[in-house]
């Protein structure tokens, strides 16, 4: 598959997930982005702005398994991977499987669930393979964990732990629409009560599961040259070097952000990433990987105002 064909299978996707849900380009983009590169993607967002709708309509988009886990203070990790049960009609032992057994796994306000549930997604995140009782039970390539959270409310919650959030390949912050996009909202949306769904909007499949797997292999084949890598592990390293940042920045942010830049050039219909694709990543693939330093905070300063001047002091490549 060509890198055109891809920048045109995401444009039917986009297409079909607006039918549904106003605005948002970006976070539609970076998830297309992280679904090309086999990543997972953290959404961060005040409520009513849409992520459960995006994520369920972006799944409907493509003919892969939706399951959805809503995540809440008494979970057990039991509740999301499945487990064992004795049948006694057959004395054996058969597996109950989980929600996790799916393709696109909505984890939705991941961080309303105490850090023991939250680590049961850890190995499927990165290795794609579930062991229950000491079997390993493998899960689809294509399997893809959208988490959402909610930065506003802090009771009940639990920070998702350095080792969770490194499994995400993005931390995307959404913001409000535009008065514009707010206005299409309400005039479009203003009067359906009932619930809002995919199917209720006609979101439907309009990507087969051997497209996508052909998209995805035809990614690898982008090229990153030399000087893109070397720029990718400078803004790395930098992150490290500063005073502003308590914890930078590890190798493997560095390798997501080259395999992330892939996609995003396959996306525009490029065999080749140019520094725009580093610039336009980085922040979004940095900003849950590094710790801002006290002095920082007592600055004022934020995380990504941060990652901002380190990108914008960091020497592109011409």
């Amino acid at each position: 598959m060509s890198n055109e064909t891809v920048q045109g299978l995401a444009g039917r996707i986009r297409s079909e997930v607006s039918k549904a849900v106003i605005g948002q380009a970006d976070t539609v983009d970076l998830m297309l982005t992280a679904l090309f590169s086999a990543g997972h993607i953290l959404l961060e967002g005040p409520p009513g702005t849409a992520k459960t709708l995006l994520t369920q309509c972006f799944a409907a988009a493509i003919d892969l398994d939706f399951g959805r886990i809503q995540f809440t203070p008494d979970l057990m990790p039991g509740d999301v991977l499945g487990t064992n049960l004795f049948n006694f009609q057959t004395n054996e032992f058969s597996l109950t499987k989980g929600p996790i057994f799916t393709d696109i796994l909505l984890a939705d306000e991941i961080n309303r669930t105490p850090p023991k549930t939250q680590a049961a997604l850890l190995e499927a995140m990165q290795e794609r393979k579930v062991t229950i009782d000491g079997k390993a039970h493998t899960l689809n390539d294509r399997f893809m964990v959208i988490a959402t959270q909610n930065p506003i409310e802090q009771e009940g919650t639990y920070p998702l732990p350095e080792a969770q959030l490194d499994r995400f390949l993005f931390k995307h912050v959404l913001d409000y629409p535009t008065r514009d996009e707010e206005l299409a909202i309400v005039t479009g949306h203003g009067n359906r009560t009932g619930m809002r769904t995919a199917a209720a909007f006609g979101v439907s499949a309009v990507v087969t599961a051997a497209e996508l797997n052909e998209a995805v292999a035809s990614v690898a084949n982008v090229k990153v040259k030399e000087d893109i890598a070397g720029y990718i592990v400078d803004i790395v390293r930098a992150t490290r070097e500063t005073p502003a940042l308590e914890t930078g920045a590890s190798p493997r942010a560095a390798a997501a952000i080259a395999a992330a830049s892939r996609a995003r050039a396959a996306l525009d219909g490029r065999d080749f990433v140019i520094p725009d694709d580093v610039k336009t990543l980085a922040r979004p693939a940095l900003r849950h990987r590094v710790i801002l330093s006290p002095a920082a905070e007592i600055e004022g300063r934020s995380t990504d105002e941060t990652l901002a001047a380190l990108i914008d002091q960091t020497p592109a490549p011409r």
